[in-house]
């Protein structure tokens, strides 16, 4: 799929981060763009940047969905069917994502459902909608968003991460399973799964409200203290910090992951649609991505060692902000 031109694309996740980037060069390149979120003031603000790129044409709609929830998403599939008088897409993002249920042991279930839910029933869901369009195109992509820790299922030896990775992995072998079965049934739809590393979003800001939480400065106290025993466990010098100064630190480690990532969300969105002209359907997104996924393969049994996370560091990837 060299020429974006004239194709629909459908992007989920669209508000902010990867999937407002994916729009905004979807749309430049000439495609009519799609766009769902759980954000309407995202979404708006990603339509006019995008609007603002795009050649005289281009239609863009936005559509309030919660990925998680399969009525949603097929209230979202029959707009985008009716709002751009169409039979088909070309293209289908699952980009959608947010972070939670960290530990299996002591998060909440409710945090670690809902964020499975988001990760991969997003996923899951979207392609059951909207397989049918990718099917009656001639010529369409499946580009479903894992992640580095859809192969390395932590972010540490000292940070679980397992509502996200068991997501992401699920993500990945969905992925990889439909290159046979698209191949072998519709060989004119093609897939991709993409694997970022650290890229410059907003996720870690977004997640508290998707989890129906405050934001990390209006942290009720019982969750601050959850946050100062996990980073004891880990072995960080908070020392005596109050609880005002532990919430700003938590929103400026936030703020950094979005600002201070080494690779930012234009960058990534970019590597994305290329991989898609040039046919790929394994694309890894970033420096660290790519050392990452060659440390695993080659050792995986230390992945998981704290030996491993120092190597990986050594090489200038992956380090704390806390």
């Amino acid at each position: 799929m060299k020429d974006l031109r004239g194709k629909i694309a459908v992007v989920t996740g669209g508000g902010t981060g990867m999937g407002r980037e994916l729009t905004e060069q979807l749309a430049a390149a000439g495609a009519h763009v799609a766009i769902c979120d759980v954000s309407s003031e995202n979404m708006a603000e990603t339509k006019r940047l995008a609007a603002a790129r795009a050649p005289a044409g281009v239609r863009i709609t936005t559509h309030v969905c919660d990925v998680a929830d399969e009525r949603q998403v097929v209230a979202f599939r029959d707009a985008v069917k009716s709002e751009h008088a169409t039979g088909h897409v070309n293209l289908l993002f699952n980009n959608a994502g947010i972070g939670g249920g960290a530990s299996f042991l002591e998060d909440e279930r409710t945090d670690w459902d809902r964020t499975f839910g988001v990760c991969w029933f997003g996923v899951y869901y979207c392609t059951r909608a909207f397989m049918p369009l990718l099917v009656a195109s001639d010529d369409a992509y499946l580009v479903n968003t894992s992640s580095v820790n859809g192969f390395w299922a932590c972010l540490g030896p000292t940070m679980p991460n397992t509502a996200y990775c068991a997501a992401k992995f699920a993500v990945k072998g969905f992925s990889e399973s439909l290159v046979v079965d698209l191949r072998l049934n519709a060989p004119h739809v093609k897939v991709a799964v993409v694997m970022p590393g650290h890229i410059g979003t907003s996720i870690v800001l977004n997640t508290p409200t998707v989890l129906g939480k405050p934001d990390a400065l209006q942290m009720p106290a019982k969750d601050v203290a959850a946050i100062r025993s996990q980073l004891v466990k880990r072995g960080v010098p908070i020392g005596d910090m109050a609880d005002d100064q532990l919430r700003a630190v938590m929103h400026q480690l936030a703020v950094s992951f979005r600002d201070n990532a080494p690779t930012t969300a234009a960058q990534a969105a970019t590597i994305i649609l290329d991989g898609v002209r040039d046919d790929r359907w394994r694309i890894l997104v970033g420096a660290d991505a790519q050392a990452l996924d060659r440390m695993v393969r080659e050792t995986p049994e230390r992945a998981y060692e704290a030996s491993f996370t120092q190597a990986l560091q050594e090489q200038g990837y992956m380090r704390p902000f806390m």
